[in-house]
Formats: C-alpha cells, sequence, structure tokens
C-alpha cells in the first residue's frame, strides 16, 4: 500500500500565521505538524508515501523531509493548485497511486492511541473496497459523520450535516483499493465547489465496500485548524510525553523501531538534534535504554 498525505490549502482560519508559511509546518508542541501524519503512515508499514502542497509550500517540505531516504522511506510531492477537495488528492497522485491500495492522511490531523499503530497496520492490509474510521465527539457538526447500526452496518454519511445523525466523526485518514482513482475522477463538485471525500466513500457504500473501524474512549484525535485547537493540540503532545517519557510522533523513532533504519542511522539523525529534548531521546533510543517499548 501507498501513502498521500493532503497537506494543502490556505490555512485562512489560522491567519496571520499561515499568510507566509503552511499550516502543516507550523509546530505542535516540539515537532512540525506534518509529522504526526507521517508518523501514521509509517507506524501503517506504508514506505512510499507522496506529500501534496501548494506551489509556494512545496519546497518547505522538500527541505524538511528530503526524499526520506534518511528515514528509511521513499517521499515524493506533488502540487494542488486550488483547494479543491480531498478527493482531488487521487487524481493528482493517479501515477504515483499505479495499481496500489492507498491511504489518505490529512495533513493537519493529530492521533494518539495505545492500540493505534496495531490499528492503523492491520487497515493497510486492505485489498478491496474502503477502511475509514469513526470518533465519537462533542459536536460533529464540523466534520463527515457515519450513521451504523447495531451490527456496524453503515446506515448513512453526511458531510457536515446540521443536524448529524450520531455522533462519529469521521477523522482524516482513509484506506482505498485502487479503484478509488476512478471513483474520484468522476466525483462532481459539490455546493462548496470542491470534490467531496464523502462523496467517495459513498460511492463504495453503493458496493456494499465499506468497513468502518469505530474508535474506542483510547484514542485522541485532535484537529489543528484553529489556534484554540492548535495550542491544545500542543498541550496535549506536552502532557504526554512529560508524562510518560515517550514522545508521540517521532517519525525517527518509528523507522529504527519498524527496521527502516540501523543503530547507526539513527544516531546519525540524533547527532545534530543533540541540544535538545527531541535528540537526547532519540540517543536515548539508541542506547537501548527503551527498546522494550512497543509503538
Amino acid at each position: 500500500m501507498k501513502g498521500i498525505i493532503l497537506a494543502g490549502g490556505t490555512g485562512t482560519r489560522l491567519y496571520p500565521l499561515t499568510k507566509s508559511i503552511s499550516k502543516q509546518m507550523l509546530p505542535v508542541y516540539d515537532k512540525p505538524m506534518i509529522y504526526y501524519p507521517l508518523s501514521v503512515l509509517m507506524l501503517a508499514g506504508i514506505r512510499e508515501i507522496l506529500i501534496i502542497s501548494t506551489p509556494r509550500d512545496i519546497a518547505g517540505f522538500l527541505s524538511l523531509l528530503g526524499n526520506g531516504q534518511k528515514l528509511g522511506i521513499k517521499l515524493e510531492y506533488a502540487i494542488q493548485e486550488e483547494p479543491n477537495g480531498l478527493a482531488e488528492a487521487f487524481t493528482i497522485g493517479e501515477s504515483f497511486i499505479g495499481d496500489s491500495p492507498v491511504a489518505l492522511v490529512l495533513g493537519d490531523n493529530v492521533f494518539y492511541g495505545s492500540d493505534f499503530g496495531n490499528r492503523v497496520k492491520e487497515s493497510a492490509e486492505l485489498t478491496k473496497g474502503c477502511t475509514i474510521f469513526g470518533c465519537h465527539v462533542a459536536d460533529p457538526r464540523a466534520y463527515g459523520v457515519v450513521e451504523v447500526d447495531e451490527d456496524m452496518n453503515i446506515v448513512s454519511i453526511e458531510e457536515k450535516p446540521e443536524h448529524p445523525k450520531s455522533s462519529y466523526a469521521v477523522p482524516g485518514l482513509y484506506f482505498f483499493d485502487n479503484q478509488v482513482v476512478e471513483i474520484a475522477k468522476n466525483v462532481k463538485p459539490s455546493e462548496r465547489g470542491e470534490k467531496e471525500i464523502t462523496a467517495v466513500i459513498e460511492e463504495y457504500l453503493r458496493k456494499g465496500e465499506v468497513n468502518v473501524n469505530l474508535m474506542g474512549r483510547g484514542l485522541a484525535w485532535l484537529d489543528t485548524g484553529t489556534h484554540e485547537a492548535l495550542l491544545e493540540a500542543s498541550n496535549f503532545v506536552e502532557a504526554i510525553q512529560k508524562r510518560q517519557g515517550l514522545y508521540v510522533a517521532c517519525i525517527e523513532e518509528i523507522a529504527f523501531r519498524r527496521g527502516y533504519i540501523s543503530h547507526a542511522q539513527l544516531l546519525e539523525l540524533a547527532e545534530p538534534l543533540i541540544k535538545t529534548d527531541y535528540g537526547k531521546y532519540l540517543v536515548d533510543i539508541a542506547s537501548e535504554k527503551m527498546l522494550q517499548t512497543k509503538i
């Protein structure tokens, strides 16, 4: 399976912060926001990843992450000229996807949970249909909303409904088989003028090929699209890391524990960061103090 991170958009809700920089380059506590969705795909075992961003911002991501070789993965880049909707990611990435299934994660989503790595790894084994997630939220009106029956069959999916039929929001993480490219090509823009991901999921639903994975109380999902949400996400990550002594979305650690890079390569990545707690954490991992800790 291949992966796509959609890190485009203008970030107007975060102005003036994002007038000259991508939202996904802003810090969520101690690391750039894009580390969080990248870590999700790496946890899923996905090593070929396409980052889609704006003409202005693509160079910044390339400078930050390069081609991914230092992490034992392969990163490619593509441009979304205008924020035309999530479904457009699959047409932009058509040549990258090829004949592979694909996962899509939004660049401003933060996930954390004790069993989350296993869940996404299982989802990445998908060969037919699509898998979406459902997260219980207090006010789902700002999200796509999934309604399920008592047997966990999907009854309906709506995009930002005024009167939600359930409290389960669909976070920005999706797994699709290769049909998604052709389905996305046929999606018509909504009243908002965007090619909605909900329309893609509805086509899979029509075929009876949607699996929903409802996340319980043990999963934290944060959207960082507003100043308040960005601050809340930073405070959350700080609290977890200081309390547990384990880092959230540490892409170097994931690469090492997944066997993508060696002990020597991890130390090489830590060296320029050694004056920071982040760099010292990588050294601790490399020195085998924390090797028994699962991710």
